[in-house]
């Protein structure tokens, strides 16, 4: 995460409620495992989160987590059997049918066709060329994350690619998201920007934990108040610590898997940007 791209968003998301964010903002985040209950345990333990089980029995118990009563994330049963436990990325948008073309014309691959989400909204599933999977979201009666930027809340997301060249080009032509250098010490990182604000990041796979021949994928970040208190408090719930805590020029940042194995990240904020 560059130094450039905190605080973002639109004034009235950091840390209040929010009806909703602008189509090709990322506007939530949920995950998807087989140990529903141990997420229902592990993240309100770690983030404060109480949780709302969707009353639809065709839910399967999926979960709305709330910080203060606003939601910030979810997280439900795999779509498949043998799905891996991951955090996905929701960008909004005001046709999920629309972006399903451009995924297709880009090179993506359409994982899941948009679909009613009960009265909540339309949603869709896909993959772009590397194989990073997100989902869009077109609302309904359900916006969304209610509050963005606070201790407990989704601050960031960002894409993990053997292939920015790639990513620059697709996302550019999927969202309309303009690439932009940003400056992260020796590493080669890409903001995305979106009219006037950067909405999302990019990063080439670093480090022993991240082979050069990593598949990508998308990370949540959440902000925290600590990242090395909360890190440490993670591994004491049974989640593993991929990446220590370690400073960037926005903050402090670590890489955690959650007890099935779930990647997402943490940031812990030190200096927010004027817009």
């Amino acid at each position: 995460m560059p130094e450039t791209a905190v605080g973002r968003r639109s004034p009235e998301s950091r840390g209040v409620a929010v009806a909703s964010v602008a189509p090709g903002t990322p506007c939530w985040a949920d995950l998807a495992t087989p140990g529903l209950d141990a997420a229902r345990r592990f993240y309100p333990e770690l983030f404060g989160w109480t949780g709302r089980v969707d009353p639809e029995p065709e839910a399967g118990g999926y979960t709305v987590f709330l910080l203060g009563g606003r939601a910030v994330a979810g997280a439900g049963p795999p779509a498949v059997p043998d799905q891996v436990p991951i955090w996905s990325t929701y960008v909004a948008t005001d046709d999920a049918d629309l972006v399903a073309g451009r995924v297709e014309r880009a090179g993506g691959q359409v994982v899941v066709p948009p679909f009613e989400v009960f009265d909540r909204g339309r949603m869709a599933v896909f993959t772009d060329p590397a194989g990073a999977a997100f989902s869009v979201w077109q609302p309904f009666a359900f916006a969304g994350a209610e509050v963005f930027d606070t201790p407990g809340a989704m601050s960031w997301t960002e894409l993990v690619t053997p292939d920015p060249e790639g990513a620059r080009v697709f996302y550019e032509l999927v969202f309309g998201w303009q690439p932009e250098e940003e400056p992260m010490g020796q590493v080669a990182y890409t903001g995305w920007r979106l009219g006037d604000r950067m909405v999302a990041g990019m990063m080439p796979p670093l480090g022993v934990e991240f082979p050069a021949d990593s598949p990508a994928y998308w990370t949540v970040y959440f902000s925290v108040a600590d990242a090395d208190a909360t890190a440490a408090h993670a591994a004491e719930l049974g989640g593993t610590i991929l990446v220590p805590p370690r400073d960037i020029p926005a903050g402090r940042i670590a890489a955690l898997r959650d007890p099935t194995g779930a990647l997402f990240s943490l940031i812990s904020l030190t200096r927010t940007v004027p817009r």
